[in-house]
This record gives C-alpha cells, sequence and structure tokens, in this order.
C-alpha cells in the first residue's frame, strides 16, 4: 500500500514504468507468455514461482489495475473478474462448500439477490437473508454452525440502504467468519469499509471505476485482516492440502495472500471468469478521474434530490446525502463526503405514472445501467429486479413505483430542465 493520498492513487497507483518504459500502462493482448525453460514453467503451474504463463489466470495489465484499486481500498490483494457478478460469486465460493451457509443483508442488487438465493443453492450453498436494519440480537439469530460468511452493500441498488457496516463486521467477528462487502456505489472515494471492520471487498467496476460505460469488470480485494488460521476447521480449502498443487496450504504458503492466490489458482484456474486485457486498460482509464467525477455526481444527486422533494407530483424521494432521509445518519458516519450519484424516487401517480414519465424524458436516457457519467433513469421492479415475487421485491426494498435515478455529471440545470418537461 503506497503512502500518497487517494487522488494521487487514482493516477499513480498499480503501474510504474522503468526507464525507457511506456508511461501509459501497456496492454498485455496476449494468451500466453514465453519461456525458454520447461522447469521455470513446471514452476509456475506448481505455484513455487511467480509470472504469467497464461491469460486465463493472470495478465499484467490486470495486476497492475488490480493493484490499484487494492490500492484505493488500502488491501494487501485483489484480483480482476470479468463483471461485478463473477466477483461476488468467487468472493463467497473461495471459502464455501456445499452443505455451507452465509448470512446477507437483504437489500441487494437483484442480480445479487438471485445469485445468493437461488443460484448457489443449486450449489449445495445455503443463504438466510436479514432486514438491514434488524436488531444484533436478531442478527445473531441468522448465524448457523456452518455458516462461513457475511455479506452486504455499502449502499444497496437500487433500494439506496446504507448498511451499518460495524454492526455487521462485529457479528460476524464474534461468530468466527468474515464480513464481504459490496462497495461498487460508494467506491473508495466516498467509503473503505476496512476501515470499519470488513475484511474483503467486491466491485462491479462497470459502474463508476469504469465511469464511462465502456467495459463490464468487477475485483475482489481482500484486507488481509481476517485469520484463516484461528479459525481453520471453517475454511479447509484455505488450511488444509490442495491435492490439485501437490498437497501446497495456501496460508501457510502465502499468508495474508492466501484468499486472493487461492481464487485465482482454483477459482480462475476452473471458472475462468477473467476480465480481457482490454477492458482493464479501459478501467484504468476511467480509475484516474475517479476522485474528480465521484463528487460531481453526488454534488449533482443531492441537488436533484431536493428539486424532487419540493416537487407536487413527486410522492416520495430517498437520497442518503439528504438531510432529512431515513439514513441520513449513518451516510454521514461511514460517507460523511457523500455516498453517491443514484438517487430513487415515485410519483404520486404510481407505477403507471412513473413510466410515463421516464418515456417523457429526453437527455436523460432509459437504461440497463447506472453509476457513469451519463444521467440514465431504470424501474427496478420492471427491469433489473422483475424476476423477483413481492415479497422479494420488498424486502430488497423495492417498491412497485420506484424509479431508480443514476444522475450524471452534466450541468446540473439541464438534467433538472428535462426532469421537470418530462413531469409537467
Amino acid at each position: 500500500m503506497s503512502n500518497y493520498k487517494t487522488e494521487t492513487k487514482c493516477i499513480q497507483s498499480g503501474y510504474e514504468p522503468g526507464n525507457g518504459e511506456a508511461r501509459v500502462l501497456p496492454i498485455y493482448q496476449s494468451t500466453t507468455f514465453r519461456y525458454t525453460s520447461s522447469e521455470q514453467m513446471g514452476r509456475l503451474f506448481d505455484l513455487e514461482e511467480s509470472g504469467y504463463f497464461y491469460t486465463r489466470l493472470q495478465n499484467p495489465t490486470n495486476d497492475a489495475v488490480a493493484a490499484k484499486i487494492c490500492d484505493l481500498e488500502g488491501g494487501v490483494a485483489a484480483m480482476l473478474t470479468s463483471s461485478g457478478q463473477a466477483a461476488n460469486f468467487y468472493a463467497i465460493m473461495n471459502i464455501v462448500e456445499a452443505g455451507d451457509h452465509i448470512v446477507c443483508a437483504s437489500a441487494l442488487y437483484g442480480g445479487t439477490y438471485n445469485l445468493y438465493a437461488h443460484t448457489i443453492k443449486k450449489m449445495g450453498v445455503e443463504a438466510t437473508f436479514v432486514d438491514p436494519e434488524c436488531t444484533q440480537e436478531e442478527l445473531d439469530a441468522a448465524f448457523q454452525e456452518n455458516t462461513k460468511a457475511v455479506f452486504g452493500e455499502t449502499i444497496a441498488n437500487p433500494a439506496l440502504v446504507v448498511l451499518d457496516l460495524e454492526k455487521f463486521a462485529n457479528a460476524a467477528h464474534a461468530h468466527g467468519v468474515p464480513f464481504i462487502v459490496d462497495n461498487t456505489f460508494a467506491t473508495p472515494i466516498n467509503c473503505r469499509p476496512f476501515e470499519w471492520g470488513a475484511d474483503i471487498v467486491t466491485h462491479s467496476t462497470t459502474k463508476y471505476m469504469d465511469g464511462h460505460a465502456a467495459c463490464v469488470g468487477g475485483a475482489i480485494v481482500d484486507s488481509g485482516n481476517f485469520d484463516w488460521e484461528t479459525h481453520k476447521e471453517k475454511f479447509p480449502g484455505l488450511t488444509t492440502p490442495d491435492e490439485t498443487y501437490h498437497g501446497i496450504v495456501y496460508t501457510e504458503k502465502f499468508g495474508k495472500g492466501a484468499y486472493i492466490t487461492k481464487a485465482t489458482a482454483q477459482l480462475m484456474r476452473d471458472l475462468g471468469s477473467i476480465q480481457s486485457p482490454q477492458n482493464a486498460f479501459l478501467l484504468n482509464i476511467g480509475l484516474e478521474t475517479l476522485h474528480l467525477r465521484v463528487p460531481r455526481h453526488c454534488e449533482n444527486a443531492v441537488k436533484v434530490a431536493e428539486y424532487l422533494k419540493n416537487h407536487e407530483k413527486v410522492a416520495w424521494v430517498r437520497c442518503p446525502s439528504l438531510s432529512g432521509d431515513k439514513y441520513y445518519d449513518l451516510a454521514q458516519k461511514y460517507m460523511p463526503n457523500g455516498t453517491c450519484g443514484v438517487i430513487t424516487f415515485g410519483l404520486k401517480g404510481g407505477r403507471d405514472a412513473a413510466v410515463e414519465m421516464m418515456d417523457r424524458l429526453k437527455m436523460v436516457a432509459i437504461v440497463t445501467h447506472v453509476a457513469d457519467a451519463r444521467s440514465c433513469v431504470l424501474h427496478p421492479a420492471s427491469h433489473t429486479h422483475r424476476q423477483m415475487n413481492d415479497k422479494e421485491l420488498v424486502e430488497a426494498g423495492v417498491q412497485p413505483d420506484l424509479i431508480r435515478f443514476s444522475v450524471g455529471i452534466e450541468n446540473i440545470e439541464d438534467i433538472i430542465a428535462d426532469v421537470e418537461q418530462a413531469l409537467r
């Protein structure tokens, strides 16, 4: 981890060119890497030596960008994945097996909820979903003997629930399991979950990190703080011999790098959800302006929320950075400089009015995306969360009339003018 300030890390971390080398991070657009010694190639395959031999496992472009994100979050090791979904899948599957259990805050992105509620259930892993506002006693009651992790989102998409990170971290650690946090919406510009007790952080880099809707990607960062050896009976994949690598024990051989090394050596090897070097290159360009874009997103979002709050046709508005919001106090605790550029609201005319208003927008587009430079809207109950039943929608904090508004970095007067004409 560098000693640079956050703004400098966005630009300088991850890649340091040598004398006469490219100033801009190169794209290593190659599937393979050449060696002159068969013995050395063998050592690479046995994890006895560090290096590159096949891009499905590692690539120099990807590793440089992962190192930058790791530095921004204050972790010890990181890896890129092909998408945020892949990151959340790997983060859990790296430490669970069939017959295990996880605890999740129920306010989640619809795809993540479906992943944990249904897809990994087919693999023998059960999930218990708890209300983010549950009491400590209710949270403790969700744990089982076979619980292996706790998962939540810093700011839930699209419910905009701000998670009480310390409460969930304390519960996880009291039960001897890691706390995994998806920090996509807040980004490390506004929140660093490791400072509040989180052990592993995930990102959909597709969102603010890329910032331009140019490439899909994900990332996993390990804080290095969770002691797998203290709870070795819970995590045999990390603390007992891996026969696919001649019996190495990850915690013994790689120390604080054990978790990410195992995710790379096993999951990426077998499942192959690698981010392309071209996408990693584009992601790095986005990261270089992350510290400039995020404050503008947050500033514009608050102004739009204030406008909507006072509009006669608007029934309700949610913006955690807006004074009076249900999660304002938690937001001030964990993200005092701002939360994100996403707000939600509903109209007095209900679901039909929401759909009609969205159809009348001109500059603000209806897209299946969020958190890039351009303002956009979505109706989650009809789009990203349409696979959920009514009960699941309520648990995820998605009302039928909810409009998710990802406020971009255009001129605020133009954004509000478009909303005004659509409402009118």
